[in-house]
């Protein structure tokens, strides 16, 4: 399920798919595609909201006062044999201004920010790996026609990948990457 929650700085009559750019039934059909490219079977519920609502849910659940662009939240162990895999909080403002600082939509950024919290949800952990996250997903960007995701971002923000051996590219991704859950 998706559920767009818009910034309440939406006029009222405006439909809040139209006014971000968005497409329903497109960002719901590469969710489908990227799931299953993740490996994840079970539900994903997805919630478009704005940095307020990331805000609120980054302080009560990550202890962090401050914005960000993608949470994720796996089910618990309970909920294992139930269908589903966990939740995604995506904001839109955010998404907003990476999309024009890397020059493409909204519509890509939402794309690329919920193919890395659905890699948070199927158990991958940049801060924790050896790279394997990094790795999979610039695998999966490229399977999916994505621009570069967040940890690649991350990489380059400080250094060119020419800059480090082949070798240490990938645990220069990971120095450079961001806290779990979180997606920068």
């Amino acid at each position: 399920m998706m559920t767009l929650e818009p910034p309440r700085r939406l006029l009222v009559d405006e439909n809040p798919w139209d006014a971000w750019g968005l497409s329903r039934v497109g960002l719901a059909r590469f969710s489908k595609r990227a799931q299953a490219a993740v490996g994840l079977t079970g539900d994903v519920d997805i919630l478009l909201a704005g940095d307020r609502v990331l805000r609120r849910l980054n302080r009560e659940f990550r202890g962090k006062d401050k914005a960000t662009d993608v949470l994720s939240f796996p089910a618990p162990p309970e909920f294992g044999g139930q269908g589903h895999s966990g939740d995604l909080a995506v904001s839109l403002e955010t998404a907003a201004r990476q999309a024009r600082e890397h020059g493409h939509s909204v519509q890509d950024e939402v794309k690329v920010l919920l193919l890395h919290g659905l890699l948070h949800l199927a158990g991958f952990d940049h801060e924790a790996d050896a790279g394997e996250m990094a790795a999979r997903e610039a695998e999966l960007r490229s399977a999916l026609r994505l621009n570069i995701g967040l940890i690649g971002r991350s990489a380059t923000a400080s250094k060119t990948i020419a800059d480090f051996p082949a070798s240490r590219r990938l645990a220069r991704r990971e120095v450079n990457s961001v806290p779990k859950g979180v997606s920068a």
